[in-house]
């Protein structure tokens, strides 16, 4: 049981959620990796004018993923590709073979990892911790053209 001393909570605020804005975010992949998507979420948030309200980010793919991890240090990266691979093997007696054999392992990855994110906007940024960003998750070997919905519910300046 946590003690009451160590945590604290803000008062909670609310705003009139008066605007939906939403973008179609379109992504060439170098194949199987990490594509930093923290930056045009950033652009995106700047040009509908958000001040506070939430960024849902959907991937429009069964092979490609979401995900919110460690900017700061790249091997995380490489560790964590490492694990999908542990998880998913290519080798594992796939039925579904037709597109390769990266296509069902990319499928569960996708199952893991998940297809949407959604994050806080608040003052008119991301409400993002320091050390994360928000990231395309590649999950095929060769390149592919990803697309990714950006939508902004919530209150604007």
């Amino acid at each position: 049981m946590t003690s009451a001393r160590s945590v604290t909570r803000s008062a909670p605020s609310s705003v009139q959620a008066t605007t939906v804005t939403s973008s179609l975010l379109t992504v060439q992949t170098p194949g199987r990796g990490f594509t930093d998507l923290t930056s045009e979420a950033t652009k995106f948030i700047a040009e509908a004018q958000a001040r506070d309200g939430a960024l849902t980010l959907f991937i429009r793919h069964t092979s490609a993923s979401l995900t919110i991890q460690e900017n700061a240090d790249p091997s995380v990266l490489v560790d964590l590709g490492t694990a999908l691979s542990q998880l998913a093997p290519e080798n594992a007696g796939w039925t579904h073979d037709t597109e390769g054999p990266d296509d069902m392992p990319a499928h569960v990855k996708t199952m893991l990892t998940g297809a949407s994110l959604q994050v806080p906007v608040l003052n008119g940024r991301l409400a993002l911790g320091t050390w994360q960003a928000i990231y395309l998750i590649e999950h095929r070997s060769r390149p592919h053209r990803r697309e990714i919905v950006l939508q902004f519910i919530g209150s604007i300046q």
